[in-house]
């Protein structure tokens, strides 16, 4: 009976080390065939973080932190100018905010030409406050204030022209103050300030309202226009002015009177006819 347990064992124990002799060399040809495998796999796409748009952005909008977030993206498809850092696109915890100069559609790459540089204008459209337009007025040497005009400037507007009513008569040169502390947002087609210097400008772009948008086009197509640059320190509001050829030389205009027309004075007598008493009219003695 022991001799039967102990033939058992050994059969045991020959089976185990085949079951272990066998188990290793599967693990080995596995082994080998992960190798195999890992050889021949392509490498990993290697990512960095690149800044995107959250939404659209058009022209002009401010670039806020909320408008953007990091998507990994391959680095060997990374395009040029691209932002990789929060502090990069927003240095100073965005203290001199950036502007979109190009429509940036959902998930596009924020990139260096389709914004500004930290603190920079966008340009004309950025100046212009809610419920302005900006319209263009031409200007010379002499109606431009020589060229010290500037983007951020404020000019009093005045129009020279003639009226006329009732005939040549009652026509009239004057010149008046029809706009004041208008505020200049370009030169020509220059809206940054560092980038104006001091030449002659063929126009200025203001920032008006509505109305005042077609006050100032009746007037440049009538007359003749000219600006007053006012002071930086200057808050004072300009009275009503205005100056013909008669009040620069001091000379008094006649009214002219209406002639009054003068009544026909009519005499009469009175007469009576029976019991009806009749006015009668006659020539008067006097």
């Amino acid at each position: 009976m022991r001799g039967l347990f102990v033939a058992v064992l050994l059969v045991g124990v020959g089976l185990a080390g085949f079951a272990v002799h066998m188990a290793q060399g599967y693990i080995e040809d596995y082994q080998v065939a992960l190798e195999k495998e890992r050889s021949t796999r392509k490498p990993e796409v290697e990512t960095v973080d690149v800044f995107v748009a959250t939404k659209k952005m058009k022209y002009g909008e401010e670039l806020s932190p909320d408008s953007v977030f990091a998507m990994q993206w391959p680095k060997h498809a990374v395009p040029e100018g691209i932002f990789k850092t929060k502090e990069e696109l927003f240095p100073n915890d965005n203290a001199e905010p950036r502007f979109v100069l190009r429509v940036i559609e959902p998930g596009d790459p924020l990139m260096a030409v389709k914004i500004t540089k930290p603190g920079e204008d966008a340009g004309v459209i950025n100046r212009i406050a809610k419920g302005m337009r900006a319209f263009a007025l031409r200007v010379d040497v002499a109606s431009g204030v020589s060229g010290f005009l500037r983007p951020g400037d404020r000019v009093d507007v005045y129009w020279t022209g003639s009226t006329e009513r009732n005939g040549d008569e009652d026509s009239r040169n004057f010149t008046k103050l029809i706009q004041s502390n208008v505020h200049l947002i370009a030169i020509d087609q220059n809206a940054n300030i560092e980038g104006v210097k001091g030449t002659i400008a063929r126009t200025v772009t203001v920032a008006v309202k509505p109305n005042e948008v077609a006050a100032l086009a009746q007037a440049q197509n009538s007359g003749r226009l000219s600006l007053a640059l006012v002071g930086a320190q200057d808050d004072t509001v300009a009275e009503v002015i205005e100056v013909d050829q008669s009040k620069l030389l001091g000379i008094e205009r006649k009214e002219k009177v209406a002639e009054v027309k003068k009544e026909e004075k009519v005499c009469t007598i009175r007469t009576r006819r029976g019991a009806e008493v009749v006015s009668i009219a006659i020539p008067c003695s006097n």
